[in-house]
């Protein structure tokens, strides 16, 4: 972007002396006869502090060229795959076969990296990702059959590093329980956010004016050369999970990620993969029917355009309100926004309705960000967020697929618009009624929490 969920907030009566309230907090309740809340943590931190945190800016900065490569494989996929066989259905079922490798595997791989840390493992995926975009490359050039390309697509996907998991996994090892921590993963989904809106521009150029190879031979240059300098700021990656007893360890953390909030917000990941991939095939639909097909990524550029400042105000305000509850008034303003394009006649008017919905996109995932952080227990916070990407990406393929359909239908693009308007509306609903539902005040294994130090009295 998964079964009903239990967020709620923390509700222990308040001692003498101040409170400094973490995300993680707001997702547990103690025992049920507790009825005063705390106070929300309400300080918050800046930008140039996040980054000003030794190593941040460094491992940033180097995943930056590795997202731009990872958002122009699959259009550099399509060009060097179309232009060598001429199909755009052997091209759709190699990029395919990348798409569906990347999210199937990902995680596994996030597993190893939480088992033995991430330079240990990201340094043989990357070799393996090279090997693998080479022999793509080679069989596309020398006219191979179908089967040999799907085989390579599926191992170059299998390999290629999840940078976003990875970074977000090392923000939260250096700034876990501090206010710059929401700054961080604004930055996060910003730079994400630039990557898609630059890769796929970057794949078309290269392919179009150098070569048909250019684009993904880009692509793998940028994803291991900068991959090889993030994995070697070995300072800044998150300890491995390795404890007195890591059989039970590693129980234990898996279990965080089977736990009913981590379900939700697998949930809120999914309906934005729905958004992202319905939205992108009916703006599409809906240039192409009033005679602007060349105006629809000016459009869907808008919406992205939008999401930007948003995610970039959002950075920088001061938010009284808890994660924990930003999370479905955001979600209530999607699917309330999403209403809009229904409503447009015209391509000037969805420009204007994509604006609306495009403010709520970076603040959500910035938000869901905040909360896997808090939910998920350390040793399989790169699983977590792997597992978040994952599921947008499943949201994306399956959408786009089914709304491809839609719009062929009487209804057009109409019909396409309000997939992501009903898929919004229902995770919003379960966003709010997940709040409610009551949490002791236990560890993932099952056994009571000891207080943190944020919750005893100073």
């Amino acid at each position: 972007m998964v079964p009903a969920t239990g967020i709620a907030l923390l509700t222990v009566p308040p001692r003498s002396g101040r409170f400094a309230v973490t995300p993680r907090h707001l997702f547990r309740r103690t025992a049920r006869g507790s009825r005063s809340p705390l106070p929300a943590r309400t300080e918050t931190g800046s930008y140039r502090s996040a980054l000003r945190t030794p190593g941040a800016a460094a491992f940033f900065l180097a995943s930056a060229p590795a997202r731009i490569g990872v958002a122009m494989a699959g259009l550099g996929i399509v060009w060097l795959v179309h232009a060598e066989t001429g199909s755009f259905g052997v091209a759709g079922l190699v990029t395919g076969s990348f798409a569906v490798a990347e999210s199937v595997v990902g995680p596994l791989v996030a597993r190893l990296m939480d088992r033995f840390g991430q330079p240990r493992v990201l340094v043989p995926l990357l070799c393996a990702h090279a090997g693998a975009i080479a022999s793509l490359i080679a069989s596309a050039l020398t006219g191979a059959h179908p089967v040999p390309l799907v085989a390579a697509g599926l191992a170059a996907g299998a390999t290629v590093p999840q940078f976003g998991a990875l970074s977000s996994a090392r923000w939260s090892a250096l700034l876990h329980d501090r206010a710059e921590l929401t700054q961080a993963f604004a930055l996060e989904t910003i730079s994400n956010e630039i990557a898609f809106l630059l890769g796929p521009a970057l794949a078309v150029l290269m392919a179009d004016q150098v070569h048909p190879a250019a684009g993904t031979a880009l692509a793998g240059t940028l994803v291991v050369g900068a991959g090889l300098v993030f994995a070697a700021l070995r300072r800044t990656a998150p300890t491995p999970a390795t404890r007195p007893v890591p059989d039970r360890a590693t129980a234990r953390g898996a279990r965080t990620l089977l736990t009913r909030e981590f379900a939700t917000l697998l949930a809120v990941n999914l309906a934005l993969g729905v958004f992202f991939g319905s939205t992108q095939v009916s703006v599409s639909a809906f240039a192409g029917a009033h005679h602007a097909a060349g105006a629809a990524g000016f459009l869907y550029g808008l919406m992205s355009a939008a999401s930007l400042s948003a995610g970039l105000a959002y950075g920088r305000l001061r938010r009284h309100t808890p994660p924990a509850v930003q999370l479905p008034l955001i979600l209530t303003f999607l699917a309330c926004a999403s209403l809009l394009p229904l409503l447009a006649e015209s391509p000037w008017q969805l420009g204007l309705a994509l604006l609306l919905p495009g403010a709520g996109i970076a603040p959500c995932v910035i938000v869901s960000s905040t909360l896997v952080e808090s939910v998920a227990d350390r040793s399989v916070l790169t699983q977590a967020f792997t597992w978040t990407n994952s599921a947008t990406a499943a949201g994306i393929a399956a959408s786009a697929a089914a709304v491809g359909r839609l719009v062929d239908g009487p209804d057009g693009a109409r019909a396409g618009f309000a997939v992501p308007l009903l898929v919004l509306t229902a995770t919003a609903a379960l966003a709010w009624s997940s709040r409610h539902t009551p949490r002791t005040g236990t560890t993932a294994s099952g056994s009571p929490r000891e207080a943190e130090p944020s919750e005893r009295r100073p």
